[in-house]
């Protein structure tokens, strides 16, 4: 009798435990602060795309394509073969692709090229020196100079630019352009080769040589020999696409979709002025008192910055926040030359705890690479309704599609290589 006694007591203590707080046996719900490192891990490119052309005997032309922005310019160099180390270009600066007006330059450009002497091989009469091709017994047999690149001017007597060689520019629509170059020689009594050369697309500088310096980074071999592979090796290795991240926004939900909607047009809540102009202010503002929202901000100074201002290559941004194991965190941040593209998480966000365990580290891989769906894409990097190229905010030609992952046929770097997002429980 005392021990079913006992076992009632005890049944009702905790029948009454039950009713008095019906929350007594779940666990404590884990909460801790955070702070979040933003930083732009992009390796520095000097120009912004390259490549190398064949040669063309007389009669015999070529043509290559790139994309090319506002303010870009074009230098080539291609070797003048009945010559120990004459070379075709541009000036040391390039061609302006685009005039004053913001159009597109095209036409005849061969008034622009010039024939230049490396220095590096003293001159022999063209078209006649035992040590230009095809007489000399093999590459770098002529006797070194030890000069400056020049415009040509050793006493000889060359065919005018225009009897030897035509380069031509067509804009195909956008920002892309066609270049062809055609050997005119055959109509001419001093007929030559063209060897294979190189080209590259940059908005400043002198990439492939500087007046009045020392021939450097592979032209002498071009302009002596017509090899182009070191040359083209130094442009590839410093051009590609490079891109700051703007100032941006951070949230903490209890789950939902505060920022956007994977497969949904844009809420109209302030993430295209975000994607398109790095404009974090209308979208932070939309979280305020937003249900199941807990915290928000924007961060938009670059450590060991004063002011707002996107983060260039080796810069970052960092805040901090409490959060607890029950909210999901995402962030937005614009990828600046892109028409409309932002890096964030999945449109959820991520969990910062895991059997309550706070994250911590890099999670970069979890980031994606959204297409708001505002503003229809051009080539990355080249836009001219991308910064820094476009007038002012929202001149881009507007869309309404769905925000989704990028997939529009254009090539854009891994995010890993862009950009890392680091995770410090404190």
């Amino acid at each position: 009798m005392r021990n079913l006694l006992l076992f009632a007591a005890a049944s009702l203590f905790v029948l009454s435990a039950c009713d008095d707080d019906n929350d007594t046996f779940l666990p404590p719900v884990a909460s801790g602060n955070f702070t979040v490192t933003i930083e732009n891990i992009q390796t520095g490119k000097a120009f912004f795309k390259s490549g190398t052309t064949d040669a063309a005997g007389p009669g015999g032309s070529y043509s290559y394509k790139f994309n090319a922005g506002k303010g870009a310019y074009l230098s080539f160099a291609t070797m003048f073969v009945q010559s120990n180390d004459l070379f075709y270009g541009f000036g040391d600066t390039g061609l302006a692709l685009y005039d004053a007006n913001g159009d597109a330059v095209t036409g005849d450009v061969t008034s622009e090229v010039m024939l230049w002497d490396a220095g590096t091989e003293v001159n022999e009469e063209p078209g006649v020196g035992v040590n230009q091709a095809p007489r000399q017994s093999g590459p770098n047999t002529g006797t070194t100079e030890n000069g400056t690149v020049k415009e040509v001017a050793d006493g000889f007597t060359y065919p005018a630019n225009d009897q030897v060689i035509k380069v031509e520019l067509s804009h195909d629509g956008g920002t892309e352009f066609t270049v062809t170059v055609t050997n005119v020689s055959d109509m001419y009594a001093f007929q030559t080769p063209i060897a294979p050369g190189v080209w590259v697309v940059h908005n400043s500088g002198m990439p492939i040589f500087e007046e009045n310096m020392a021939a450097a980074n592979g032209l002498e071999v071009l302009a002596e020999d017509g090899g182009n592979s070191d040359l083209g090796m130094y442009l590839d290795e410093n051009s590609g696409y490079v891109t700051p991240f703007a100032p941006g926004v951070f949230v903490l939900n209890h789950g939902g979709y505060p920022l956007f909607k994977d497969g949904s047009l844009d809420f109209g809540n302030g993430l295209e002025a975000l994607a398109e102009d790095g404009s974090p202010a209308d979208l932070n503002a939309s979280l305020e008192g937003l249900q199941g929202v807990n915290a928000h901000g924007v961060f938009s100074i670059p450590v060991g910055g004063s002011g707002g201002a996107p983060i260039f290559i080796g810069e970052s941004y960092e805040f901090t926040f409490e959060a607890s194991e029950l909210d999901y965190f995402n962030l937005a941040t614009m990828l600046v030359q892109s028409n409309d593209l932002f890096v964030a998480f999945e449109d959820k966000g991520i969990y910062l705890f895991k059997n309550g365990i706070p994250v911590t580290g890099d999670v970069t891989n979890q980031l994606m690479l959204w297409d708001a769906g505002t503003e229809l894409n051009e080539y990355p990097g080249a836009g001219n309704n991308q910064a820094p190229r476009q007038s002012g905010p929202d001149t881009g030609d507007e869309e309404v599609k769905a925000v989704m992952e990028v997939n529009d046929g254009f090539t854009y770097p891994a995010i890993t290589d862009l950009i890392r997002v680091t995770i410090t429980a404190n």
